[in-house]
């Protein structure tokens, strides 16, 4: 079930499915729409959670106290109906518990809250992971939301920017099969933007840790129409697109990042799980400004 956020601005859809953000429309723009569609001939995705773990595992399987699992990349949050929490005109919340089916593929419980707060044209999206249970939890949590590239009509991929808050020196991890393979190359060279082309995604994702912004904007070099993601505190970042003429690119925070292959596949022992004591909460956020 799709539910809906509003004020004068913007109207937000998020679906109960995934607890998937779907839609945010600038009203007060021509209703200009954000969100990629999901075309399912193209990714069938708009936004998806990503949890417990962000990225791939070796042989897509993860030991835990001796015993193996089978968990696909990005784990099951994103295909889960999630239970309606909360719901005001401008504010959401959804909740998922961990269960029989969830403890096939991941013997962990937990509960994981996802909310969105609409003010102005700044949509906030919280996660809120509690261990309810009596051993330690170990997980990841990340963001996938995919926009629309180019944004207005007439426009080109080729036409837009990755604009960063300040002048960025990085490097970007490479990946192969869907899992770091211990290689880096240069991305940015004390530079705020980075222009768009497939090209860029020729080698998968762009995945960028160990950097200090704070935020990254796609912006039209024509129209200046674009979208704004903050994201403070977060470790790990990815920029991706869905291989040549996608009409769409992804910025995506991270907590967690795909497995190396170079990992043993216990999974206490992956880069970027967190750990979470029994009965303790781990809480972040971050927000999407629609410019």
């Amino acid at each position: 079930m799709t539910y809906f956020l509003e004020n004068e601005q913007c109207r937000v859809g998020i679906n109960s499915h995934g607890a998937e953000l779907s839609s945010f429309i600038r009203k007060d723009l021509d209703n200009l729409e954000y969100i990629w569609a999901a075309d399912p001939a193209v990714w069938g995705r708009h936004a998806p959670v990503l949890f417990p773990i962000v990225g791939r595992l070796p042989n897509d399987a993860f030991t835990h106290e001796g015993q193996t699992y089978g968990l696909g990349q990005h784990g099951f949050a994103r295909d889960r109906e999630f239970t309606l929490h909360s719901h005001s005109g401008t504010a959401i919340a959804f909740e998922l518990l961990a269960d029989a089916e969830s403890r096939k593929m991941y013997p962990f419980d937990f509960v994981l809250r996802i909310s969105y707060r609409l003010a102005g044209t700044m949509l906030t999206i919280g996660w809120d992971i509690e261990n309810p249970g009596t051993d330690e939890l170990l997980f990841s949590i990340g963001a996938h939301p995919a926009f629309r590239c180019p944004l207005v009509e007439g426009e080109t991929f080729e036409d837009y920017d990755f604009v960063f808050d300040q002048p960025v020196t990085a490097e970007r991890y490479l990946l192969d099969g869907g899992l770091l393979n211990g290689l880096t190359a240069p991305l940015l060279e004390q530079q705020d933007t980075l222009p768009l082309s497939y090209e860029l995604f020729a080698q998968d994702a762009l995945v960028l840790q160990h950097f200090d912004f704070t935020h990254v904007t796609l912006r039209s070099r024509r129209s200046g129409r674009g979208v704004r993601v903050r994201f403070d505190g977060f470790p790990y970042l990815g920029l991706w697109t869905k291989g040549p003429q996608a009409p769409f690119v992804c910025i995506e925070p991270w907590h967690g990042i795909a497995s190396s292959t170079s990992e043993t596949g216990e999974l206490a022992d992956k880069e970027g799980i967190l750990t979470l004591a029994p009965h303790q909460q781990f809480s972040t956020s971050y927000s999407i400004t629609a410019e």
